[in-house]
């Protein structure tokens, strides 16, 4: 998936992906489940890091908050401590208590010794606001619409207006889901950084696809009626086999803001951007008889080549969520056109 030949869009330099999607990174898997039915428009997207128990076998993660205005959970902890021990869960704002209660549910069914032989579990649950086109108000998202994306996680899915991408909207078009993944070499073996984006940001005149500055196109055929305000948000997850420490994660998802700059947007006001990055080569355990664990970690004078292929990885998986993304009317008779229509 991602962006094929067929698009005609060419972004980057380094290697795809077996399947251009970030499950490249083994391990790693997908669930979704669409709300399409008129004026819902919504869904939920999950983001399983490993296959492996999750709360025992933690693996080192990192955070960017590159603008604020969200309503995600879970971000502080990782902060903190700099692991992740859940599934990563995508819905709209208003569906983030009922995604993080469906959350712990999950965790504990899994996990009978949480709250009682050992400490609470930090859940992560991230949102863009999709009420341009979505009922939001009508809380449309179920606990059991959770359950179904996780269990139906798997290495391949769909992008565009899917999962929790339904009924968001991006620089002008329609947004929604996308995927996209890059190799590089270290020490002469192969690894790779994968992305996936839930994309609902930015005005309508910006858009820029490599050096093809298409928003002016936009902009002219909506005559002006979406406004040019960089509004809204965008959730990016980044994953990779390499042996990054958290420290080193953190900065992968602060470029994130790199690749977002080169789409078209200046991180305005009221859009809530944050990245989170993670790495599935070390497993921390949640007990141990070790006072001092092993981990790799990657030197840091040979972290250029995957901060690079990272920031296009972000960068196609943006596009690649709106060129998917089909024509969609919702909500108060709001429509959004899909990229195809301009290009």
């Amino acid at each position: 998936m991602g962006l094929n030949k067929e698009s005609g869009i060419s972004l980057g330099k380094w290697p795809k992906g077996k399947r251009n999607l970030i499950t490249d990174v083994p391990g790693v898997k997908v669930g979704q489940v669409t709300l399409n039915d008129g004026d819902i428009k919504t869904g939920v997207t999950a983001i399983i890091p490993h296959e492996g128990d999750l709360f025992h076998e933690k693996l080192m993660a990192g955070a960017a908050v590159i603008n604020g205005f969200g309503k995600s959970a879970g971000l502080v902890q990782i902060d903190e401590l700099g692991t992740l021990e859940t599934p990563i869960i995508m819905t709209n704002t208003l569906s983030v208590g009922t995604a993080l209660t469906a959350s712990v549910k999950y965790m504990l069914s899994k996990n009978p010794d949480i709250g009682v032989e050992t400490g609470t579990v930090n859940c992560v649950v991230t949102e863009c606001n999709d009420g341009v086109l979505n009922d939001i108000r009508g809380l449309h998202v179920t606990e059991d619409h959770v359950f179904q994306a996780l269990e139906n996680a798997c290495d391949s899915f769909e992008e565009g207006a899917v999962g929790s991408g339904t009924g968001m909207c991006c620089l002008g078009v329609k947004g929604g889901i996308g995927s996209s993944s890059r190799t590089f070499p270290l020490d002469g073996s192969d690894y790779t950084i994968g992305a996936i984006v839930m994309s609902n940001f930015g005005s309508d005149d910006n858009l820029r696809i490599g050096d093809n500055f298409i928003g002016p196109k936009i902009d002219a055929f909506l005559k002006n009626e979406a406004g040019k305000k960089d509004k809204g948000s965008i959730i990016i997850i980044i994953a990779t086999d390499a042996p990054l420490s958290d420290r080193q994660l953190r900065r992968v998802a602060k470029r994130a803001m790199i690749s977002l700059g080169r789409v078209g947007s200046f991180s305005g006001n009221g859009s809530g951007d944050i990245a989170v990055a993670f790495s599935t080569a070390n497993r921390l355990p949640h007990y141990s008889k070790k006072a001092i664990l092993d981990v790799k970690v990657l030197h840091d004078e040979a972290i250029d080549d995957l901060f690079e292929a990272s920031v296009e990885a972000v960068e196609e998986a943006i596009i690649s969520s709106l060129y998917h993304a089909e024509t969609t009317e919702g909500v108060r008779g709001n429509k959004k056109y899909g990229l195809k229509t301009f290009l």
